[in-house]
C-alpha cells in the first residue's frame, strides 16, 4: 500500500534526522513535548477520576439514608388516598420500590443538652424497599422500632452529641404545644434509644432520627404518613422520573428528587470539576505549544530539503502538509501514551496507594479524620473522550503556524549558500 509522500516523509521527520549535534537536540525537545502532553494527559484522567470516586462515594453514602424520589402533601399533613398514590407510583416502569414516612422538625433533650433534629418516622419491614439504612444503622436497630414502644435510631454524630447509647432515654420535643388552662405546654415524649446508624454523610449522622411511622403519627398529631418515598432503578434519572410524575399523579403534591435535596453540594462539586479540568488543560497545552518551537527549529534545520522538494515540483500545501504530519504525530502519540498512562493508574489508583502508603509509613486518609480511607477512582467516558479531543485538537493547532512557515521557504534563498 503506498502512502502520500507527505505522510512518509513527516514521519521520518517523527522518528529520527541525521546524527548531527543540532538534531539531537531537536529530537529532545520533541520528546519533552510528547512527555509532557502524555503527562498532562494521563494527569487529567487521574484527578477527574479521583474526584469521580469520591463523589460516588459521598452519593452513595448519602443515598444511605435519602430516597431517589419523595412524594409528600404541600401542607405537612397526611397525604390523601395513601394507598391509590402508592399503587400509581408503582405503575412507573422505573420504580422499584415504596414506602410511607412521616418527617418533620423536632428537638432531642437529654439533661441539659438540647439537639434539633429531623424525624422521621418510617415503616422498619419496607424502609430497606428505598433505602440502604439497613447497611448503616446497627444490627437489629430497625426490627426494634416497634409501635407503641417509642424507640428511636439516632444518627451516630447526634448521639455522640447529647452522649447518649443504646438503651439511654431522650426527650423528643414536638413543634407546636399543647394548649391548656395554664397556657401553651409542649409535647413532650420520652423515646428509647434502640441503636444509632453511621451514614458516612456528617449532615444526616448529626441530625436525623429514625422511629416508627405510627409513633411519630402519634407525637405529630397526624393522621397518617405525610409522604411516600421511591426507589428507582437508575438514581440518575430520578430528575426526570419526578418532572414525569408531576405530570400523571392525580391531586396536587410536592415531588423532589435526590439532586434537588443537595442541589448546593452537586453544584459546587461540579463547578470544582470544571476548575480542575481547566487548569489541568493548560498543562496539556503548554507541552502542546512546545511543538511550535520544536517544529520552528525542525523547519529551519530542514529548509535545504524543503528547498529541493519545492524544486521537484512539490506545492506549498505539500510541504505544509509534512510538517503537519509531523506535530500531528508527536501529539497522537502523547496523548495515546497519556490515555493509557492515564487508565492504568485510574483503574488501579487503589492499589498503588497502598503501596506507597506502605513504602512511606504513612496514611493519605486517615480513618479518624476522613470519612473515605481507601482512595476512590471512578473513570468516566464522558470526561475521557474530551480530553482526549482537546489534547489531539491543541496538538494539531500547534503545528500549523510552522508548517505555514516552512511551505513559505523560497528555494532560490534556502539553497543559496548549499
Amino acid at each position: 500500500m503506498q502512502f502520500p509522500y507527505e505522510l512518509q516523509l513527516g514521519w521520518r521527520y517523527t522518528r529520527a534526522g541525521r546524527a548531527t549535534r543540532r538534531n539531537g537536540f531537536i529530537n529532545f525537545i520533541s520528546g519533552v513535548s510528547m512527555a509532557g502532553i502524555a503527562l498532562g494527559v494521563a494527569a487529567l484522567i487521574i484527578v477527574l477520576s479521583v474526584m469521580n470516586g469520591f463523589q460516588k462515594e459521598v452519593r452513595d453514602r448519602m443515598l444511605g439514608v435519602v430516597s431517589h424520589v419523595e412524594i409528600f402533601s404541600r401542607d405537612g399533613q397526611a397525604l390523601p388516598e395513601l394507598d391509590a398514590i402508592a399503587a400509581a407510583a408503582r405503575q412507573n416502569p422505573e420504580v422499584v420500590g415504596v414506602a410511607p414516612f412521616i418527617a418533620s422538625q423536632a428537638l432531642v433533650a437529654r439533661g441539659e443538652d438540647m439537639k434539633g433534629a429531623l424525624v422521621r418516622g418510617i415503616v422498619p419491614a419496607q424502609e430497606p424497599e428505598v433505602t440502604d439504612f439497613a447497611g448503616t444503622a446497627q444490627k437489629g436497630a430497625l426490627e426494634k422500632l416497634v409501635p407503641g414502644q417509642f424507640g428511636i435510631v439516632l444518627g451516630g454524630e447526634l448521639a455522640r452529641s447529647l452522649f447518649v447509647r443504646e438503651g439511654d432515654q431522650v426527650t423528643l420535643i414536638a413543634p407546636g404545644g399543647q394548649v391548656t388552662p395554664a397556657g401553651v405546654v409542649p409535647r413532650l415524649k420520652s423515646f428509647t434509644v434502640v441503636g444509632t446508624f453511621d451514614s458516612g454523610h456528617y449532615e444526616y449522622d448529626s441530625a436525623l432520627a429514625m422511629i416508627h411511622v405510627e409513633d411519630a403519627a402519634r407525637v405529630f398529631r397526624l393522621e397518617g404518613p405525610t409522604g411516600l418515598r421511591l426507589k428507582l432503578k437508575d438514581l440518575h434519572i430520578a430528575r426526570e422520573v419526578a418532572d414525569q410524575m408531576a405530570q400523571t399523579l392525580p391531586g396536587q403534591f410536592l415531588i423532589r428528587d435526590w439532586t434537588r435535596q443537595n442541589r448546593t453540594w452537586f453544584a459546587a462539586v461540579q463547578v470544582e470539576k470544571r476548575m480542575m479540568f481547566i487548569i489541568l488543560t493548560l498543562i496539556v497545552a503548554v507541552a502542546a505549544f512546545n511543538l511550535v518551537s520544536t517544529l520552528v527549529m525542525t523547519v529551519t534545520d530542514k529548509r535545504a530539503d524543503i528547498a529541493i522538494l519545492r524544486t521537484l515540483g512539490a506545492s506549498p500545501r505539500s510541504i505544509m502538509g509534512i510538517f503537519v504530519v509531523q506535530g500531528a504525530m508527536v501529539g497522537v502519540i502523547g496523548t495515546l501514551a497519556g490515555l493509557g498512562l492515564g487508565l492504568l493508574v485510574a483503574y488501579n489508583v487503589t492499589e498503588i496507594v497502598e503501596v506507597i502508603e506502605k513504602a512511606l509509613n504513612a496514611s493519605f486518609l486517615p480513618k479518624d479524620i476522613y470519612l473515605i480511607s481507601r482512595m476512590p477512582s471512578d473513570p468516566q467516558r464522558s470526561d475521557i473522550l474530551p480530553i482526549t479531543i482537546i489534547s489531539l485538537i491543541l496538538a494539531f493547532a500547534a503545528t500549523l503556524y510552522p508548517s505555514w512557515r516552512a511551505s513559505r521557504v523560497n528555494p532560490a534563498e534556502a539553497l543559496r549558500y548549499e
